[in-house]
């Protein structure tokens, strides 16, 4: 993690602002990414009566609304990160914010 610290201070405020908010997403996301996986087996197997309840949580999650703020402000973030040609107008920021998803991946699992 101290070469996490490091990263964080040379980042751009908007990027370490959208790593915060990764951070109080990936609860969230953790359990949206199980259950995307759980409700694609359950139709796969054509269980759906399994598959019913966890799309009806998975909907809840979608609507909490501290979420829905939380994925709102990461949008906005992204149009500042990005310079519209699909990189960053500064590259450390892309690099952080890549690092965080892929840690949060792994912890997920």
């Amino acid at each position: 993690m101290v070469l996490w610290t490091g990263l964080a201070a040379a980042l751009t405020p908007a990027a370490q602002e959208f790593v915060a908010i990764l951070r109080q997403l990936e609860p969230v996301h953790c359990e949206k990414m199980k259950l995307r996986r759980a409700i694609a087996l359950a139709e796969v197997e054509q269980r759906d009566a399994d598959a019913t309840p966890m799309k009806k949580r998975f909907a809840e999650l979608n609507r909490d609304p501290n979420t829905a703020k939380l994925e709102k402000r990461l949008a906005e973030l992204e149009h500042l990160i990005l310079d519209g040609k699909g990189g960053a107008r500064d590259p450390q920021d892309l690099d952080a914010i890549s690092f965080q998803r892929r840690q949060a991946f792994y912890r997920c699992e």
